[in-house]
């Protein structure tokens, strides 16, 4: 299971990886893999407000239909959806690179308050 430094985690397994006052959000890898094969991703709409701990979408997999939980708020500037709709297998390929959507960060501090890639894999083995 990979876990990458670039970017921050939830408890709730979703990271976030700020690119200057904006931040992508994706599921981690332990995620898909308890998830099993995803077969369909929900995206938010651009504009969306994202509120930390809150859902945001669903990704449904061939095992269950799981919510997915915002890791910090901010608003929806751009979605992948084209690449989810077409190839939802891709969050089981490349985790990392298959980001749900591309937020504006409304509080800096939520993002420095999530998980660094060492504490988010200390909750794993709890």
């Amino acid at each position: 299971m990979e876990i990458l430094n670039d970017r921050k985690y939830s408890p709730k397994h979703t990271w976030a990886k700020l690119d200057g006052e904006y931040a992508y959000i994706g599921v981690t890898d332990f995620a898909q893999d308890q998830l099993g094969e995803v077969l369909y991703v929900e995206v938010p709409e651009v504009e969306d407000e994202l509120t930390k701990d809150s859902d945001f979408g669903v990704i449904e997999s061939s095992k269950v239909a799981s919510e997915l939980i915002a890791p910090i708020s901010g608003e929806v500037v751009e979605v992948n959806d084209e690449k989810l709709e077409d190839e939802p297998e891709y969050v089981n390929e490349a985790p990392y690179d298959a980001w749900i959507c591309k937020i504006k960060v409304a509080d800096m501090a939520e993002y420095e308050g999530l998980l660094t890639a060492e504490q988010y894999e200390a909750t794993l083995a709890e």
